[in-house]
């Protein structure tokens, strides 16, 4: 019972991963039948996002004592993500040219998938970031309206200075129950993610995990490569310690790879982030916001995806085609991450932009699953280290602490 007892969270997570795998092929029906824990899983971190961003954020702001500052947050973060958005497209490029994964794959237009409609140009996201309700916003977890909201909310508290200290007093102190509550939660993790796993090899076959290798494999291999080369550099730049971070970004990382899902590991990514010494205001600031702005695997995929099906059909686009079509993606991949199959929807798109057959993507919803994995964990990876990195760039000392204690500033002597 003691050795149980001692037995790590990520661990758990790997044991009931295999254990899922197992039960979907060799007991499909229970498989199937057990589907509806992950979901309850889901449901209940989906229950923490609202509160945890509201009382976090408006709190981190008030603390903060400056708009200015925060501004000058949200634009260190812009200019971070934007880079590290082009670092992605150009390792997709690289990988579709390398590999060419669509060689030797010919595309049926028979099927036509059935998509979600959403918005994809700028004007389209900024109003979609404009909150018409916070209810409402709270309702659908829409995260980007939320911190829209939460920010100028935030600016009137410092405004109003000591006639705000009781909504400040009262957002700490559920931000810290909400960071309690996430707690317990996680214990069911390994639950949620062996029945998520198992769910889908029991719908789909064991065969879902090997569908279009070439294409799989190029995309496992480009995310690789982005996470040694491009994270691997920002780390070197701003001398953040490689083991510390992993540490603290592990297991939302995991947890993000299994479920396939960005906000089952979002509260836990907060607080990770926060025990890592990032103060909260740029926690709650920098992270929710790259959930909508800061999609570093889904980009490559997209960017991926789009020229491998512009080689499935058999249509040989120049580079400077490809680099319009990377430039179009970088766009169009802002502020729909909270739609489901975004990354899909967005695809489809690009593809009738560029006048290839959008059938394709009947094609890669089988291996999808597989694909969402690897592209999800890495959003989550790379906003992790966004917040670490604007919290470098406004001179803070990442020393550990304690997720319940004061927001303190940190300032590393100069």
């Amino acid at each position: 019972m003691r050795f149980i007892l001692k037995i790590s969270l990520t661990s758990w997570i790997f044991i009931a991963m295999a254990a899922g795998v197992a039960a979907g092929h060799y007991y499909p029906e229970i498989g199937l039948n057990i589907d509806f824990m992950g979901r309850i899983f889901l449901r209940l971190i989906k229950s923490i996002i609202t509160p945890l961003l509201f009382a976090t954020l408006v709190y981190g702001i008030a603390a903060s004592s400056s708009a200015k500052a925060m501004g000058r947050i949200g634009l260190k973060a812009l200019i971070y993500f934007n880079i590290a958005t082009s670092g992605s497209l150009a390792f997709a490029l690289l990988a579709a040219n390398f590999f060419r994964p669509g060689d030797g794959i010919h595309i049926s237009s028979a099927v036509k998938p059935e998509l979600p409609e959403a918005k994809s140009s700028i004007i389209g996201v900024l109003e979609h970031a404009t909150p018409t309700s916070v209810v409402d916003a709270m309702a659908k977890n829409e995260v980007l309206q939320l911190v829209v909201f939460c920010f100028l909310f935030g600016a009137a508290c410092i405004a109003l200075k000591e006639k705000a200290k009781p909504v400040l007093d009262f957002c700490r102190s559920l931000g810290d129950v909400m960071f309690e509550y996430t707690r317990y939660v996680m214990y069911l993790a390994p639950l949620g993610v062996g029945a998520a796993i198992a769910s889908v090899v029991a719908g789909k076959g064991v065969g879902v995990l090997f569908s279009l290798g070439k294409l799989i494999g190029a995309l496992y291999v480009a995310l690789a490569a982005y996470i040694l080369i491009v994270m691997g550099a920002v780390v070197l730049i701003f001398r953040i310690p490689v083991r510390r971070f992993w540490r603290a970004a592990k297991d939302p990382y995991l947890l993000a790879f299994t479920t396939c899902s960005s906000e089952a590991a979002f509260p836990m990514a907060m607080q990770n982030m926060e025990e890592y010494g990032v103060p909260r205001h740029i926690v709650s600031f920098v992270l929710p916001t790259g959930y909508s702005l800061n999609l570093d695997g889904s980009t490559l995929y997209l960017g991926l995806t789009s020229v491998f099906v512009a080689q499935a059909a058999g249509v040989e686009m120049t580079l400077i085609q490809q680099l319009t079509m990377m430039a179009t993606l970088m766009l169009s991949s802002k502020g729909v991450a909270a739609v489901p199959r975004a990354s899909l929807i967005i695809l489809a798109g690009t593809l009738g932009t560029f006048n290839l057959p959008i059938e394709a993507i009947a094609l890669l919803l089988g291996a999808d699953p597989l694909m969402d994995m690897a592209r999800t964990s890495v959003n989550l990876l790379g906003n992790c280290l966004a917040t670490v990195v604007v919290a470098r760039w406004e001179g803070y000392k990442m020393t550990p602490r304690d997720v319940h204690a004061p927001v303190e500033e940190r300032m590393m002597e100069t």
